[in-house]
């Protein structure tokens, strides 16, 4: 295979390679070999067949095996030999007017991995807000439990009041009185005062008794989810089934024995704990953003283009996404738009993060044990169903990309808790408020980073987890190599555009393989309603007149 280097500028790389006829044929010969024994034809006894005859048989389809082989090799030869580190996966190409019988002249061009100046990592000063579980914050998710498991007792003749829970049959009509689609159910439970439904309907079921019938007019709101009926006016005819009113909530040991527990004492410890485990979460996301804060401003250097594109790419998708659940999505789309220079200087300092990271861990021995990367692989297979569990499995296994995007998260982790090990720490107690507000004033958007390992040892392999523990998998022995794009990092810093300042949802399927589908993830099972309560899917109702969920606010997502 002869080699020429065609372009070195800046992080840029592009070669052209040429495979001379004589490897490819050397391939289509000793496939043919192997084959011989195995080919069966009539006539012929079981492993007699003339090579001549088996090449005339299957001589093209080899042809292209012995090609595609040949230029797997070539690249890896090309980037052990030069002693490339790619960025992201090398493209390649196959000159024009190839046949079989002749050389074959490849362009190979890629992006390389940036030299990472030695990161500094002494001097870190961080400060560690914490903050302690107060008595009135664990009363308070007591009296939630308690709400959740009062019981309901038949009102008899009783007229509905705020707090009862009344069970409707209902039909929901357009003004020109035609039912909307979605819009019939029966054994709706809704309890007055819940604000569950749609502003109006739950006050105008004050006063009804059981077996009464009721029309009642409503009005959409502007951002409800069927856009059909978004803004829009509409009547429902009801039936009123039952009304109940709420027993007493109590808060005492019966109530904690009721949810399998020894005790009230013990409760309390367990949402303590729970207190406790979300404080500590609020407190790390506040140390990771002013640990990468400081990281980056200590660091400027040139990296791949590829990176920050396929970095941008992966952020504006979910940033289109977002945009479409607002109740104006083109004037969000339009905020976007007149931000994307901003989000691209996201997309460069995450990847550049994300590189630091790596040449930290990296060069301080940070890594995934196999054992922790199996820990990995079986909680992610539990999302599916159990035929669907060890096709993903095998799937983590088999492919390297996947299996960077499933362990990034976790180097990530360790490479951060070794620099929180390395920081000078000091403690502050605050309240909960004040950790919140110091995390959404913090401008972290960029906090997410884009792991990349850039090791090259030439002895590991594909599915050796205790040497694959970053977001990038060189190994030049088996196969080229494989970019991890997985943007990783807590969840309070996924982007979000201003205008909607929401949740990010979880990613729910696994990566596919190239012309492999996904295993699909099983539907959820949903909750049992409460006594008396329907759930919305029941009798076509799916358009029930719910009140779209409240938005939760996210930290400000600005880098």
């Amino acid at each position: 295979m002869q080699t020429v280097e065609t372009l070195n500028e800046g992080l840029k790389r592009a070669y052209t390679l040429t495979i001379t006829t004589q490897d490819i044929d050397t391939k289509v010969d000793a496939e043919l070999k192997r084959l011989a024994p195995q080919i069966r034809m009539p006539g012929f006894r079981p492993g007699k067949v003339p090579a001549n005859l088996v090449r005339k048989m299957h001589g093209p389809a080899l042809q292209q095996d012995a090609l595609n082989a040949a230029v797997q090799e070539g690249i890896q030869s090309l980037i052990a030999d030069k002693g490339l580190r790619p960025a992201m996966q090398p493209q390649v190409e196959l000159g024009e007017g190839y046949e079989p019988g002749k050389d074959a002249t490849l362009t190979v061009t890629m992006e390389v991995l940036p030299q990472v100046p030695a990161p500094a990592i002494d001097g870190l000063k961080l400060e560690r807000l914490t903050v302690p579980v107060a008595d009135a914050s664990i009363d308070e998710q007591l009296k939630k439990f308690a709400e959740q498991q009062k019981r309901w007792d038949d009102a008899g003749d009783k007229a509905a009041e705020q707090g009862d829970l009344v069970t409707v049959d209902f039909v929901g009509k357009t003004a020109d009185g035609v039912a909307f689609e979605g819009g019939t159910g029966t054994d709706m439970g809704v309890e007055i005062g819940s604000g569950r439904l749609i502003p109006g309907f739950e006050d105008q079921i004050v006063g009804v008794k059981a077996g009464e019938e009721k029309q009642i007019s409503v009005t959409f709101p502007e951002d409800y989810p069927a856009k059909d009926l978004a803004g829009q006016p509409a009547t429902f005819d009801l039936v009123i089934k039952s009304v109940k009113t709420a027993g007493e909530a109590t808060v005492d040991d019966e109530m904690a024995k009721n949810l399998g527990l020894e005790g009230l004492d013990q409760l309390r410890e367990l949402l303590k704990g729970q207190i406790e485990q979300e404080h500590n979460g609020l407190t790390r996301t506040y140390m990771k953003r002013k640990l990468l804060d400081q990281l980056a401003e200590g660091h400027d250097f040139e990296v791949p283009p590829s990176m920050v594109e396929a970095e941008f790419s992966q952020i504006w998708a979910q940033l289109e996404h977002e945009a479409t659940h607002e109740a104006d999505p083109e004037k969000a789309k339009a905020e976007m738009e007149g931000e994307r220079d901003d989000y691209r200087k996201i997309a460069e300092r995450r990847v550049r993060l994300g590189l630091l990271l790596s040449e930290i861990g990296q060069a301080n021995g940070v890594e995934v044990t196999s054992q922790e990367m199996n820990r990995l692989i079986a909680q992610a297979a539990q999302q599916y169903g159990a035929e669907d569990r060890q096709r993903f499995i095998q799937y983590i296994q088999q492919e390297p990309m996947a299996a960077a995007q499933l362990r990034a998260p976790l180097y990530e982790d360790k490479v951060v808790d070794f620099l929180f090990g390395k920081a000078e720490i000091t403690d502050r107690e605050t309240t909960r408020e004040e950790l919140e507000a110091a995390i959404e004033s913090e401008d972290g958007f960029a906090t997410g980073t884009h792991i990349h390992n850039h090791d090259h040892d030439h002895d590991h392999d594909h599915h050796d987890h205790d040497h694959h523990d970053h977001g990038h998998d060189h190994d030049h022995d088996h196969g080229t190599p494989v970019a991890e794009t997985e943007v990783t990092g807590d969840a309070e810093d996924a982007p979000k555009p201003k205008a909607a300042k929401k949740k990010a949802a979880p990613k729910d399927e696994a990566p596919a393989a190239e012309g492999e589908p996904a295993a699909k993830k099983p539907r959820a099972k949903k909750a049992a309603p409460a006594e008396g309560e329907a759930t919305d899917a029941e009798d076509g109702a799916e358009a029930a007149p719910k009140k779209p969920r409240a938005k939760k606010a996210a930290p400000k997502t600005e880098a």
